[in-house]
Parts: C-alpha cells; sequence; structure tokens
C-alpha cells in the first residue's frame, strides 16, 4: 500500500534540497511560541506544499506534448500532500534527500505571517508493516527486538525533531499507521498478522503516548476505507479495537480524529444511488459489488464511523479526514446518470463511478482520477464531521509492483499489482502495467490521474 516520500530525479532533488536549505533562516523569524491545540488543525490554517512533490509534478508538466494536461498538472502542484515517514532512514533524508526537519522548515518557510500553517506526516513504519499483503512490506521484524527498534530508533527521534521549540507554532497533523489496526480486526486468520498484532498495538501506544505530549500535534488514526471496514461487524469491532488501544495509552479523549480512505480508490460520494435504494425489489447494497456492505463510499463510512465512536464514549468533537488524492473516477467512462435497468446489479454496476470490478483492488487502479483538491471543513456532508479533504497518497507514486523486491526497504513484489493476475474474487487485478516500487514517481499513473479528475483540474 502506502509509499515514501518520492525519489526525484538527481537534477530536481538537488535543486528542491538546495531550495529547501535556503529557506531555512527564513523559518527561524517565525516566534517559537506553542500554538493552542485546536479542535480542527486544518480551520483556518494554509496548508503545506512539499516543495519536494511539486517540483516531480512540475517536471512532469514540462515533459508533456499535450499543453492542457500540462496546464492541468502545474495547477496540481499547488496542492497539499502528506509527507511520508516510512522507514528509520526517512527521518534524516534517504541518500542525501529531504528528512522530516527539512520538512517542517520548509512549512515554516511557507508560513504567512501568523496564519496557522497545517503539514501532514504519515508515521509508518510498524514492526509487520503490512502484514496482509506485500507491495509496502516494511524493515522492521515482527519480534519484541523489533518493537524496541521501532520505540527508540524511529518513535523517539521524529518527537525529538517536533519538540523542537522552533515548529512550535506549526499545526503537525500525524496519521497514525495505515492499514495497521484494520488488519488485526479482519485479518488474524493471517499467520504474519496474528504475529505481528500485538506489535501493533503497542507500537501504537508508545507512538500516541509520546506524540500526544507535543501540543501541536494532532493525532488521527488511520481507519481503512469503506470497502474494508463499513460492514457493521468490521465497524464495530475496530472502534472496540481503537478503544483498546487507546486506553492503555492517552484515552479516548487524546485522539484528535481519523483518516479514511488513505491511499485508496473508493469514491467520495456515489451519486446516482444510496446503499437502501430499491432496484427490482433489491436494496442497492445487496448487490455483488456491495455485499451487503451499507457504506457504499466514503461519506456514508465516515459518518458511521463517527456516530459509533461517540455512542461507544468518545467525544462529540473527534474529527473526521477523507483522502481524497485519487478517487474522482472521472473521465471518459464515467457514468453520467443512474441506470434504467431493474436488475440489482446491473444497475450498480452501470451507475456507480467507482469503476474496479471489486472494492478489494488497490494497486495502482487503471481509470483513476484525482479527486476533491485538499479542503479545510468541507460542508457538503454535515454528518460526516469532517475535519478536511486531505490527499495523505502524493498522486503520482506508485502503490507497488509485480516486477521486483527491494531489501532495502523490505518492499515486495506483490501479485496485486500485475495487471495479469486473477485475484482470489474472481477479477483481474485493474493494476496498471510496468509500475515501479511503492512510492517510486510512475508517470503512466499520474497523467491519467490528471486527466480523469473529478471534479475536473
Amino acid at each position: 500500500m502506502p509509499v515514501i516520500p518520492k525519489r526525484l530525479r538527481a537534477g530536481v532533488l538537488a535543486g528542491a534540497v538546495s531550495a529547501a536549505a535556503s529557506i531555512v533562516p527564513l523559518a527561524m523569524e517565525h516566534p517559537a511560541v506553542a500554538a493552542t491545540h485546536v479542535d480542527n488543525p486544518y480551520a483556518g490554517a494554509t496548508f503545506f506544499v512539499n516543495p519536494y512533490w511539486a517540483q516531480e509534478v512540475q517536471s512532469e508538466a514540462a515533459a508533456q506534448s499535450n499543453a492542457t494536461l500540462a496546464a492541468k498538472m502545474r495547477v496540481v502542484s499547488t496542492y497539499s500532500t502528506a509527507v511520508w515517514m516510512d522507514r528509520i532512514a526517512a527521518i534524516n533524508g534517504v541518500n542525501g534527500g529531504p528528512g522530516l526537519a527539512t520538512y517542517l522548515d520548509a512549512a515554516l518557510s511557507q508560513q504567512q505571517g501568523t496564519t496557522p500553517e497545517v503539514i501532514e506526516i504519515v508515521i509508518y513504519d510498524l514492526p509487520g508493516r503490512d502484514c496482509a499483503a506485500l507491495a509496502s512490506n516494511g524493515e522492521l521484524p515482527a519480534t519484541a527486538a523489533g518493537l524496541q527498534t521501532y520505540e527508540t530508533q524511529y518513535i523517539d527521534p521524529i518527537v525529538s525533531i517536533l519538540s523542537n521549540p522552533k515548529y512550535a507554532n506549526l499545526r503537525i497533523v500525524a496519521v497514525i499507521e495505515p492499514d495497521s489496526l484494520p488488519n488485526i480486526v479482519t485479518n488474524m486468520s493471517i499467520q504474519a498478522c496474528s504475529t505481528a498484532a500485538p506489535y501493533y498495538e503497542q507500537g501504537i501506544e508508545y507512538a500516541l503516548t509520546k506524540l500526544h505530549a507535543i501540543p501541536n500535534v494532532y493525532l488521527y488514526l488511520d481507519a481503512a476505507h469503506s470497502g474494508w471496514l463499513g460492514w457493521p461487524n468490521n465497524a464495530s469491532g475496530f472502534v472496540q479495537e481503537v478503544q483498546k488501544v487507546l486506553n492503555a495509552s492517552i484515552g479516548v479523549n487524546g485522539i484528535d480524529g481519523f483518516v479514511t480512505n488513505t491511499a485508496n480508490y473508493t469514491p467520495l460520494k456515489e451519486p446516482f444511488m444510496t446503499a437502501t435504494q430499491q432496484v427490482g425489489g433489491q436494496q442497492v447494497m445487496s448487490a455483488n459489488f456491495y455485499q451487503w456492505n451499507p457504506d457504499i463510499d466514503e461519506a456514508d463510512f465516515a459518518a458511521d464511523l463517527y456516530s459509533r465512536f461517540v455512542s461507544a464514549g468518545f467525544p462529540s468533537s473527534i474529527g473526521m479526514l477523507i483522502d481524497t488524492s485519487r478517487n474522482g473516477w472521472g473521465g471518459p467512462n464515467e457514468p453520467t446518470g443512474p441506470s434504467s435497468s431493474t436488475d440489482v446489479n446491473t444497475f450498480v454496476n452501470q451507475s456507480k463511478i467507482d469503476l474496479r470490478q471489486h472494492r478489494g483492488l488497490w494497486c495502482n487502479q487503471n481509470g483513476a482520477g484525482l479527486g476533491q483538491p485538499p479542503q479545510a471543513s468541507p460542508t457538503d456532508f454535515p454528518n460526516a464531521h469532517l475535519d478536511a479533504y486531505v490527499w495523505i497518497k502524493p498522486p503520482g507514486e506508485s502503490d507497488g509492483t509485480s516486477a521486483a523486491s527491494d531489501p532495502t526497504t523490505g518492499k515486495k513484489s506483490d501479485p496485486m499489482c500485475d495487471p495479469n493476475y486473477m485475484t482470489s474474487y474472481g477479477v483481474l487485478t485493474n493494476a496498471l502495467p510496468n509500475s515501479p516500487i511503492a512510492g517510486q514517481w510512475f508517470p503512466a499513473q499520474f497523467d491519467q490521474l490528471v486527466a480523469n479528475a473529478r471534479p475536473a483540474v
């Protein structure tokens, strides 16, 4: 699944590092006064634009022969994306590249006067990471020694950097360990997940405890997506698992919220149907595509989770984030209205904007597009209690490959990234061909994401 801060082309990287270094003195001009911990860190704030990702996008635009597409890419380069700390080496920078402090200094340089600046970092290096897949396996084993390394060589150095007083007036959103707790809820029949589960819990408890002590850090736990946890048993199991971890660390009042659809493709909203709508005497959610899952999109799922958490004793102030980076599904194959079919399966297949054949397909999806741009406090779906639309997954970074493994990061070849692989769902993967290792720049996918953006750029 998700990915590392991108590796840039040599010339772009050198220029970007030089630019970042030149702005550090400007960053020091901002007073190191701790900001008040607010309910929604995105409200009233400007969003950090990763200069390294922006340079990659601008280089892609410069290589385009299609002037219209190139212009759209230049617009996209101004959007905010998260920074992934996907391995220990990323903290100080991989192979001379930018580290966490470099990104934070860049955020300070972008801050406009006293207007708050929000930057997102992804904590993603648990022992036995990505236990139910291969593409984003990590560097640390699911052992006691791996957990100790995670705590002392990964979390502690991150906490040390974030605690620097010069960053005290940044709003730092920390997205905690994508897919980890959801894997505990649904995938304990997989040996790697049952082995990793206690280390996932203990590692997250440690990370939350340490990060919660920093007043300007905002904690959002990953909550998978509607096609994974939308069924009532899965959703309730997730709430219970989160309660368990929080009760052993910072308590339910210590969490700021949850993020759904991280690095996934599930639409924000299916515009032409609802889950309970009747088609030929059958509810939409009974269709083969949804398999009786009542949360047919991320807006429904976020509202469902919010209600469940508050009912379980969480504060009503918790907020939801939705990763809309790649869930637009626009382009020439986008439905323009509901089907007229009275067969529920035909109706769903002809009406849904999610063009996948199965909701479990996740690797470099063919036909996907950019979704809603990052936005604070969207009001489209009040029951979801959204703090923001966010781009946690930087568009253009590969989900994984079926071609080769990377022994330096632990990321492996994954058949779900092979377009010719027949999945256990009985359908092909829908993955784009010739994808690089997770986290590396994938021009063909980025071109398609921009072309198929919904709403259009």
